[in-house]
């Protein structure tokens, strides 16, 4: 896991920077707004009832034209359902149409033209059925003038289409169309602030006790005048791997590769391979978190303590050996039922321990390489959630997250928790980039302020906890601000995490050495003067 911890990060940091709600209001800059043709496109439900018992509720999306839709489903009329006749409805229809609506098929002319035949045979509304499975946005044309339409017309996919198309053979239908309004802030948006701010809170303070065992071994090995090991580094172990610049800046050309073939290769059989590497990289993470803690129990202690040889493994502990099953098996449950409603909790415990594991190993040794690092991200973000548009005619970023072209509910590689008081319902969602990148520099807050002793109020980490807890309560606000649209989380995190440790190690002279060398400037008390210079000064190291 140590050596490969710097091409876990990058294939982890590949979903940096989506947050999002699910599309709920689907703007569409494209399709022209002009006098009578300016709705938003919003989702619609269509509640059924046939014979008067409740039947199959569907979901389709407003037209660019006519009336708004009523929100509140109290105030939604519950009316009769007639199939049009002609189905097309581009002629008036041969049967008597008094306030009812009409469901008719798509094609040969246009969606307004369908619209006025109907308003003007009697019709309080139209449904449209297409032509296909997705959703299509019903828009007006350039040079269309006449368009004041007194009536709402919905869009349904095919398949649900053709089954409420079905319905009027078995007796009456009654149709009722509504389109909730979200809340402004979802519960599930606060969770998933406090897992976020949670977990690298846990992941710092891990990753700083291990510097800090490490050099409370390197003062004992100096008391006791042995030497350090060549492999041996201060506030570290053999087992860390260092972020270096080429890995910082090399970043965005590895994962963009990296999500472009996500892209590319999104499918079933491509994202159960997803599934498969998801699963391993859990196991790992959530062994590792595991055994810390169990070790911290005297109980347990011996079996940590104890290794046993295994071949391609090495040396491998006891608490390790007995820990591995269980977390195996529950990687192996949560990829097999995966789809479950209440999966998702197997998927953040998974994805948690696994970026807890990764900040612990992986480190930042500087400011310099932490703000290129995170500067690549905040580019990388942009690029491909907002610029990628201009290129393939969607957002890359959002496309992957919510694995558009799968049957999936996205890809595993994100944070999620179900959006608990949406009528529409859907996932809150976060990358593991969103947490993962800027918990290295935070980790690195810490160690620091550690190994130069300072307090919470005189140090870094507390101060670049509240700038990403703030850039990512941002992203929330921006978030629905947008209608809910997939927003880059590192646009906002990253300026006020980087700029807090810069204003704040300036203001403090500390700059030069948190940008350079990383660690406080230590006297080493264990070094003598030499005795045919006693004047010479205590060296520093």
């Amino acid at each position: 896991m140590a050596r490969s911890s710097p091409a876990v990060l990058l294939v982890l940091a590949a979903l940096a920077g989506v947050a999002a709600a699910g599309d709920i209001v689907h703007q569409d800059d494209e399709a022209p707004k002009i006098p009578g043709c300016a709705n938003d496109f919003v989702l619609v439900k269509v509640q059924t009832w046939v014979n008067k018992k409740e039947k199959d509720e569907f979901v389709g999306v407003g037209a660019r034209f006519g009336p708004k839709i009523e929100s509140k489903e109290k105030h939604a009329n519950r009316t009769r359902l007639l199939l049009a006749n002609p189905s097309d409805c581009c002629t008036p229809p041969t049967e008597k149409v008094a306030g009812d609506i009409l469901l008719v098929e798509r094609g040969n002319c246009k969606f307004t033209t369908k619209a006025k035949v109907a308003e003007s045979a009697g019709a309080s509304a139209i449904i449209v059925i297409n032509d296909k499975h997705e959703l299509y946005k019903m828009v007006c044309e350039r040079n269309e003038t006449d368009l004041d339409i007194g009536i709402p017309a919905v869009l349904l996919p095919k398949d649900a289409g053709s089954k409420l198309q079905s319905f009027p053979s078995s007796g009456e239908v009654l149709v009722q169309l509504y389109s909730p309004d979200r809340p402004l802030v979802d519960t599930a948006e606060v969770f998933l602030w406090l897992m976020a701010v949670g977990t690298i809170l846990c992941a710092s303070y891990w990753s700083a006790w291990s510097a800090r065992e490490a050099d409370i071994e390197q003062e004992k090995l100096l008391k006791d005048g042995h030497e350090i090991p060549p492999n041996f580094e201060a506030g570290g172990s053999s087992g860390m791997v260092d972020i270096n610049m080429a890995s910082a800046l090399l970043f965005v050309v590895i994962a963009s590769c990296f999500l472009i073939t996500l892209y590319r290769l999104m499918s079933h059989w491509f994202l159960e391979l997803l599934v498969v590497i998801f699963c391993i990289g859990g196991v790992e993470g959530l062994q590792t978190c595991l055994v810390a803690l169990l070790s911290m129990s005297r109980r347990f202690k011996p079996a940590a303590e104890s290794f046993v040889k295994v071949p391609v493994f090495g040396a491998v502990s006891y608490l390790t050996l007995a820990v591995c099953p269980f977390c195996i098996v529950f990687a192996v449950l949560w990829g097999v039922y995966r789809r479950l409603p209440y999966a998702w909790i197997g998927q953040d415990i998974l994805g948690i321990t696994l970026i807890v594991t990764v900040i612990q190993i992986v480190r930042i040794p500087n400011l310099k390489v932490g703000s290129a690092l995170l500067s690549c991200a905040f580019l990388y973000d942009i690029f491909w959630v907002f610029i990628s548009k201009m290129l393939f005619h969607e957002s890359v970023m959002i496309v992957v997250a919510r694995g558009d072209k799968t049957d999936e509910d996205g890809v595993p590689m994100l944070l999620k928790i179900p959006r608990m008081f949406d009528p529409w319902g859907g996932y809150s969602i976060i990358g593991f980039g969103d947490i993962l990148l800027p918990g290295l520099l935070i980790a690195f807050a810490l160690r620091y302020d550690w190994a130069a002793k300072k307090t919470l109020q005189s140090g870094y980490f507390l101060w670049s906890m509240v700038a990403y807890g703030s850039g990512l309560l941002i992203t929330y606000v921006a978030l629905n601000l947008m209608d809910g649209h997939g927003q880059p989380a590192l646009l906002y995190i990253v300026p006020f995490t980087i700029c807090t440790f810069l204003a704040l190690g300036m203001k403090r002279g500390e700059l030069r050495n948190l940008w350079t060398r990383g660690q406080p400037e230590r006297v080493c008390t264990h070094t003598h003067p030499s005795p045919k210079d006693p004047a010479d000064p205590v060296s520093s190291s």
